[in-house]
């Protein structure tokens, strides 16, 4: 099965490479860079040295050859690619948000126009399995979302209030510098930003309305001194109490299927470099503390990529994804 990266110089793209590489028939035989055409994949990412041959090219989109593509562009870009690839009957996974919401939301959330708008499954397999199964195209969730999502689904519709409070690692700035990202400013600190505005708060509350919740949803990042990870406190304020058993017997209920949730006290390092999401749960009666843990460039982005497309594919659905976390 022939796979194109497009825009693979970056975090996501490079962990596509480098968890593919373990995948039973997925081979990556394009990676796109407009900047860094014809130069080794393994100067950038020095991390797949061994692992590919390939080079860096800026192919015409009419040039690609594959048979499924990864979108691992910015937002605004995805949607210049997207439309032309399923149009040669290529499958396509966006890793942008541009296919996450409806437009209008969208254009709202982003201040930006669609200018090649089409519903798109949205995909949280634990939540969207039945849509992304045989999909052309799935929009693959925001890091924070996956995270939040899963920590509050459960429960959701038996809330009225839920408060997510993420921390989050640098690589999800992507591998641009700035002034955020200079270690000076981000090692042995903590700083919470767009306290009541982040563009992640419209999939949030889309999805507890998908999971049939009413609940009233608000969201505050924080950036930590870690490299990989998402650790979020889910603060769901119920309608009616319920005690820990219960809670957690509808937690355990919930995900006993899902080979990707642990049912298990979260921890970044237990996560990190998996595709897996640990959540732990605690109930004070009307207010249930759910805490989960994802690696934002594997469960958050690249690995939950892939586990869409094995759903698209008809293949299994860990394929490539049966790494452990890398505690310590």
């Amino acid at each position: 099965m022939k796979i194109a990266i497009i825009g693979a110089s970056g975090y996501a793209g490079g962990e596509l490479i480098r968890l593919l590489v373990h995948h039973s028939t997925a081979d990556v035989v394009c990676a796109t860079s407009r900047k860094l055409a014809g130069t080794p994949l393994d100067q950038v990412h020095p991390q797949l040295k061994g692992f590919t041959s390939l080079n860096f090219e800026n192919p015409e989109i009419d040039a690609i050859d594959a048979d499924v593509a990864f979108l691992a562009v910015p937002h605004t870009a995805a949607m210049t690619y997207a439309g032309k690839l399923l149009s040669r009957g290529i499958k396509v996974v966006d890793l942008s948000a541009d296919y996450r919401l409806p437009k209008e939301i969208y254009e709202k959330a982003y201040g930006v126009p669609h200018t090649d708008y089409f519903p798109a499954p949205y995909g949280i397999p634990e939540i969207h399995r039945k849509d992304c199964i045989g999909a052309k195209f799935v929009s693959n969730p925001g890091c924070f979302p996956t995270g939040a999502t899963l920590a509050a689904a459960p429960l959701a519709r038996y809330a009225h209030t839920v408060i997510y409070d993420s921390k989050t690692g640098v690589s999800g700035a992507g591998d641009n510098p700035s002034a955020t990202t200079h270690y000076p400013n981000v090692g042995d600190n903590i700083g919470p930003y767009k306290l009541t505005s982040h563009r992640h708060l419209a999939e949030m509350k889309q999805e507890l309305s998908h999971l049939g919740s009413a609940a009233k949803c608000y969201f505050t990042p924080h950036l930590v001194p870690v490299n990989r990870g998402i650790l979020t406190t889910a603060h769901i304020l119920l309608n009616e109490p319920m005690d820990q058993k219960d809670v957690e017997n509808l937690y355990r209920d919930y995900y006993k299927d899902e080979y990707f949730v642990r049912f298990q006290k979260p921890s970044l390092a237990a996560v990190r470099g998996s595709n897996f999401c640990d959540i732990m749960v605690e109930s004070e009666g009307s207010r249930v503390v759910a805490v989960s843990a994802i690696d934002n460039l594997v469960k958050g982005a690249s690995g939950q990529a892939i586990q869409n497309m094995n759903l698209m594919c008809g293949l299994k659905e860990q394929d490539g994804l049966m790494h452990p976390g890398m505690l310590p």
